[in-house]
């Protein structure tokens, strides 16, 4: 990988006082105001992952939250969800409507890479609007020509990182931030590059530094749940990058309020906690 770092500004940290802020809403604001999100995900025994993704999009203040998983999931979903509308699909064909509705795609929780994945992804790409690729996504991504639409987030691991850019993931850990631009110059979109020091780049060379988090969050599902933060920002009108930002700190934030318990965090346990971050933070009402 070539070496940038000279090229570039070092990353800036992320600031509570310096993060872009959502807008109060009025006495008078209505569902419709607050954008669609439509999550795609949950292959067979993967049902949970694009849940929790569904959960925290809704917490995190999405006018209209839609799933789209496979039909064995959606009573699951519909107890633990009432308030998602969700879809059982086979094909990609079942989702056209849906994705007719949506104002952001959330893509990737528990995806999985076989045919009904590979099928879902498709359709979504061809969908343009503001989508958030995670998970099992990037992986075919990875290994496919799918062009992300404009506006759209990657969330890459170290491992996911690798795949994209055809190095290990030794080489992307040994200089992160050049990893994250080159995924920026590659697919042209915001990249989020997840773990310890996660960095948010954008298109125009920012590169913005998260220094909160905890070991506790060494657990599964909390990409999932970062997913569906940073699907329910950009449904509330804010731009790839700001949401991006806003969403892993938010994310940290909770991660270390609620790793103060210790070990055995569940990712679902930060949902509230990021839910009255964002509250302090943009408080709702006027």
């Amino acid at each position: 990988m070539p070496q940038t770092k000279h090229l570039f500004p070092e990353p800036q940290p992320l600031l509570a006082d310096t993060l872009a802020r959502l807008p109060a809403r009025a006495p008078s604001a209505h569902k419709g105001q607050f954008g669609h999100v439509l999550l795609i995900g949950g292959d067979r025994g993967f049902g949970g992952s694009i849940a929790l993704s569904a959960q925290s999009a809704m917490r995190c203040g999405a006018g209209l939250v839609s799933l789209a998983t496979r039909p064995e999931h959606v009573p699951a979903a519909l107890t633990r969800l009432p308030e998602v509308m969700t879809l059982g699909v086979l094909s990609a064909n079942q989702l056209m409507g849906v994705l007719a509705q949506a104002s952001v795609v959330v893509v990737g929780p528990g995806l999985g890479q076989a045919a009904w994945g590979r099928s879902v992804l498709s359709a979504a790409a061809q969908a343009k609007m503001p989508q958030v690729w995670d998970a099992d996504a990037l992986n075919l991504l990875s290994n496919a020509q799918f062009d992300v639409p404009p506006g759209s987030v990657l969330t890459p691991h170290p491992g996911e990182a690798a795949r994209l850019l055809g190095l290990s993931t030794e080489q992307v850990q040994a200089d992160r931030p050049a990893a994250a631009r080159a995924l920026v110059k590659k697919y042209s979109t915001v990249c989020v590059l997840k773990g310890a020091g996660t960095l948010i780049a954008g298109l125009d060379g920012e590169l913005a530094l998260c220094t909160h988090g905890h070991p506790a969050m060494a657990t599964a599902g909390l990409g999932d749940v970062l997913a569906g933060v940073l699907g329910a920002l950009l449904a509330q009108g804010m731009t790839a990058f700001d949401a991006a930002c806003l969403a892993v700190w938010l994310h940290a934030r909770a991660g270390e309020q609620q790793g103060q318990l210790g070990r055995g965090l569940a990712a679902s346990d930060l949902i509230p906690a990021i839910r009255q971050l964002l509250e302090e933070q943009a408080p709702c009402l006027n």
